[in-house]
């Protein structure tokens, strides 16, 4: 096969020589080579030092490094008291919060692996997740996903004891299958008295090859697969992480996406174990932006909704200023606008240019990203899907320095990253050191490195398909090399659009270019086999509900909103606005919007707000043929 392939040269880091060239193993973080070995070092290293904070009753609390390594260890020798063993699945059911890290690294330590379930996953579906996975423990949040268990329990035959984090609602709670987080560390205090250092023996016992991390897919295309995570690769990406995208001791990190999900979990448990730095835990989904203020991060990773919903709320506030406010922040914008075309690109800023901004930035961008938590951000980072080019340059404008980068569950979360030395718009950046990245004729983006996870569980077949003759991980996703080396994502292979005349069109960039409109908040493109492209629209509540109260157009809810004659009108417009951008057959021509307002419990909304393909299109047949 003719393939394009760049990868970064070796790096060393505490004496060791780390890449990804086939047959170089092992890889090892401060003389560890394993996450547990690493953890223990760093607890014992650090001691009183803050570990993270959680909101207690309205008040920030902090939590050491003695306390995390305490309650992990007593959590983990509980289970291990009840009979869990080394390579069985414990399955964690949770928001974020400094228990979840407690159970992950409890599990781990005692040589079992940790495996996290949204906690808007249905009841079926965590019946479905225990069942392929084998769980017999399962730990939950509260009555309200214990309530899940107890509707599916007759269906999960293998699930032997189910652990309660809060006690709230519950202190009737007769079970013999149930008991309390705090019972379970009694359980663990027994163990250890019994067996002192029992909890550092186990850990002693744990490989680089050893699985640390299952880790469901969303499912897009039939039934979740488990990604099996092995510890080498979980340091592997700390190792790159930690040329690519530098995180510090004095760090403040805002964990607030699901643990479950692979960038979160990077970012907020195995990051900052690397770095030494300190986590902050949102309270919940709804309080994120006014614990952004409150903490202020250092270093901020989301998904583009999130950087989607941060624009589209400073538009709003634009839009409500006074005409002296809306002149001055028009100013700011273009002030920040022509400095970002200079570092964006990597070049000096002219004298001119840089005087004008930091007029601007001091009367109204500083108390702008203030206002926003963004005031000591050093490095903005986003993955998970595309984001919009021109959301980009926006940020970058009000002096928050956001890159693009890119991984999946199947290479434990990062294959290449844009750096603040080396960033190139409109692309996804280098391969991280020790990373491989090459191009297969038909265009598929393949891997190779440590990262590449270790196959899906218990399923040989699927795990087959995804890896090369030569064992490089297919990653399903097309893009392009360009001569220095920075990679471009186009689709998703699955994704690719065959119109009626045969022509090839990724959706992506368009379904990109819809979203930068503060009106729609996700788009959907329809065309396969068809003689034209057509669009599902989710319209961005917020931005389309004040649109509507500033023309008073009366509407009752949100699906009269969507069928307001002068809704549908503003989104033609932006619809138009991008077809503009491209060439006459991969313009949309006709559009329907989805009249449903949906959330992260609804099956078409992926846990990172992502619409699902596949399910949008069955779910939504009606409105397609309505096009057509």
């Amino acid at each position: 096969m003719n393939m394009q392939t760049v990868e970064h040269p070796q790096v060393r880091l505490n004496g060791v020589s780390y890449n990804a060239t086939p047959g170089l193993r092992p890889v090892r973080v401060d003389g560890c080579d394993t996450i547990v070995k690493l953890f223990a070092a760093r607890c014992s290293e650090l001691g009183a030092r803050v570990a993270h904070r959680e909101k207690d009753m309205g008040i920030w609390k902090t939590y050491s490094w003695a306390e995390y390594w305490a309650y992990a260890k007593w959590l983990g020798l509980g289970l291990r008291a009840l009979g869990l063993q080394r390579g069985e699945v414990v399955s964690i059911l949770s928001e974020d919060r400094k228990e979840w890290l407690y159970a992950d690294m409890g599990i781990q330590g005692v040589g079992g692996i940790a495996s996290g379930v949204y906690t808007t996953d249905s009841a079926a579906q965590l019946a479905y997740l225990l069942n392929d996975s084998g769980s017999r423990f399962l730990i939950v949040e509260d009555d309200e996903q214990l309530d899940k268990y107890l509707e599916v329990q007759d269906q999960v035959p293998e699930v032997e004891k189910v652990v309660i984090l809060e006690r709230d609602g519950l202190h009737d709670l007769d079970h013999d299958g149930c008991m309390f987080l705090d019972e379970l560390y009694e359980i663990g205090r027994q163990y250890e008295a019994a067996n002192p250092n029992g909890f550092e023996d186990e850990i002693l016992k744990s490989k680089p090859g050893d699985t640390a991390l299952l880790i469901y897919t969303s499912g897009t295309t039939g039934r979740p697969k488990g990604a099996m995570l092995g510890q080498e690769n979980i340091l592997g990406i700390m190792e790159s992480s930690a040329r690519a995208l530098a995180t510090e001791p004095q760090d403040e990190q805002l964990c607030f996406l699901p643990l479950c999900h692979v960038l979160e979990r990077n970012v907020s448990a195995y990051l900052p174990l690397a770095a030494r730095s300190t986590v902050n835990f949102a309270e919940s989904p709804e309080t994120v932006f006014d614990n952004m203020r409150e903490v202020s991060p250092s270093t901020f990773f989301a998904v583009p909704r999130v950087w989607e919903k941060i624009y589209s709320k400073v538009l709003v506030l634009a839009q409500e200023a006074t005409p002296l406010g809306r002149w001055a922040f028009s100013q700011a914008m273009h002030a920040g606008a022509a400095r970002a075309d200079y570092l964006m690109q990597n070049k000096p800023v002219p004298g001119a240019v840089a005087v004008r901004y930091a007029l601007w930035d001091f009367v109204v961008l500083r108390n702008l990203r203030r206002m926003l938590g963004l005031d000591k951000l050093r490095r903005g980072g986003t993955g998970a899907a595309p984001i919009s080019p021109e959301l980009l340059k926006w940020y970058w404008s009000i002096g928050v320095r956001l890159l693009e980068g890119y991984g999946m569950t199947e290479n434990a979360g990062l294959t290449a990253a844009n750096t603040l030395a080396s960033n190139r718009p409109g692309t996804v950046g280098l391969p991280v050191p020790g990373v491989i990245v090459r191009i297969a004729d038909d265009g598929e983006i393949q891997t190779h490195g440590l990262n590449n996870f270790q196959g899906y569980w218990r399923n040989s077949d699927k795990t087959a398909e995804t890896f090369t003759s030569d064992g490089w991980l297919r990653t399903g996703d097309v893009g392009q090399l360009d001569d220095d080396g920075y990679l471009t994502i186009t689709g998703r292979i699955k994704d690719i659009i065959i119109t009626a005349g045969g022509k090839n069109i990724s959706p992506a960039e368009i379904e990109s270019r819809l979203k930068f409109s503060h009106y729609i908040a996700d788009a959907v493109v329809i065309g396969d086999q068809r003689k034209y492209l057509s669009c599902l629209i989710m319209i961005d509540q917020e931005n389309v509900e004040k649109f509507a109260q500033d023309h008073k157009i009366p509407f009752s809810d949100f699906a009269s909103l969507c069928a307001v004659e002068q809704v549908l009108a503003l989104i033609g417009e932006e619809v138009e606005t991008v077809n503009s951008e491209f060439a006459r057959v991969e313009q949309i021509k006709q559009f329907r919007l989805i009249n449903v307002l949906l959330t992260a419990e609804d099956d078409e909304l992926t846990a990172t707000m992502k619409l699902k393909r596949n399910l949008v299109e069955q779910k939504h047949r009606a409105l397609i043929d309505e096009m057509y």
